[in-house]
């Protein structure tokens, strides 16, 4: 059974391999000792509530993505920051995800460009101090563009953050930078990782130990056990945190009123 714990950090990170940590991941990664992990994924929280167009609004119906669960915001964070905060705590969360990975290691981090008020909010500004060795394009399928003013968007960025020792797994390289992989439909959290895309990922990344500082709904543990890897997931969110655990223990979890409560005292 997969266990949710608390982190103390007087423990070993071994006590933590196949867990879900609950807590802030900036905060938890700030405790874990260096070069601890092989491969991070992740995926943090896009921002998309600070709007300035016709879309995802706060206090709003939202136009025409009020039935869109991301309007809601996420659980214990509403997606809403100044873009300068949101860049600053960005960059902080990055900085410890590189520190923890070893010298052999690599980061994918999937975040999406976005234009607010006539200006590109370019992702790769997040990244720039760490030392990017490749732009992996994810293109959606399966989206709906309600605007007339715009094309479909579809595309969001994968940047490939790698120490020098990274490579990949022999055959890995016949993919292309351009993966064609469609979004997740049946998943109560409001913005989840397709399966298919952490598995292409693993499979190509060798590495034991698999960290996703923002854990939502365990796809990347649950793609790391398909492969025989340890997972550490971090995740704010109680009731995420719940989801995840009901996932890889193969439970009912994509109905969280039937969720079972945490078992543990929340917090440090």
């Amino acid at each position: 059974m997969t266990e949710i714990k608390n982190f103390d950090e007087n423990l070993d990170l071994n006590n933590f391999l196949n867990s879900i940590i609950h807590g802030d991941c900036l905060e938890v990664m700030k405790k874990m000792p260096g070069k601890c992990v092989d491969l991070i994924i992740t995926s943090p929280p896009y921002n998309l509530l600070n709007s300035t167009g016709n879309g995802l609004k706060p206090g709003t119906n939202c136009g025409k993505w009020k039935n869109a669960a991301i309007k809601s915001g996420y659980q214990n964070y509403d997606d809403n920051m100044p873009y300068d905060e949101y860049v600053s705590w960005q960059k902080a969360c990055v900085s410890e995800m590189y520190r923890l990975i070893k010298d052999d290691g690599a980061i994918f981090y999937n975040n999406k460009n976005r234009v607010q008020a006539g200006l590109l909010q370019d992702r790769g500004e997040i990244v720039r101090d760490f030392p990017l060795r490749q732009v992996i394009i994810w293109k959606r399928s399966g989206a709906i563009n309600f605007n007339s003013g715009y094309f479909l968007p579809t595309t969001e960025q994968i940047y490939m953050i790698c120490n020098k020792d990274f490579k990949l797994i022999k055959g890995a390289n016949k993919y292309t930078d351009v993966w064609e992989i469609r979004q997740e439909f049946k998943n109560p959290h409001p913005a989840p990782f397709p399966e298919e895309l952490i598995d292409r990922i693993i499979s190509s990344a060798p590495g034991q130990i698999v960290l996703d500082p923002f854990a939502g709904s365990g796809t990347t543990g649950v793609s790391a056990k398909k492969f025989g890897r340890d997972f550490i997931l971090i995740e704010k969110s109680e009731e995420y945190c719940r989801m995840a655990k009901a996932r890889l223990d193969g439970s009912d979890w994509r109905d969280t009123k039937k969720l079972e409560p945490i078992q543990v005292e929340i917090g440090f």
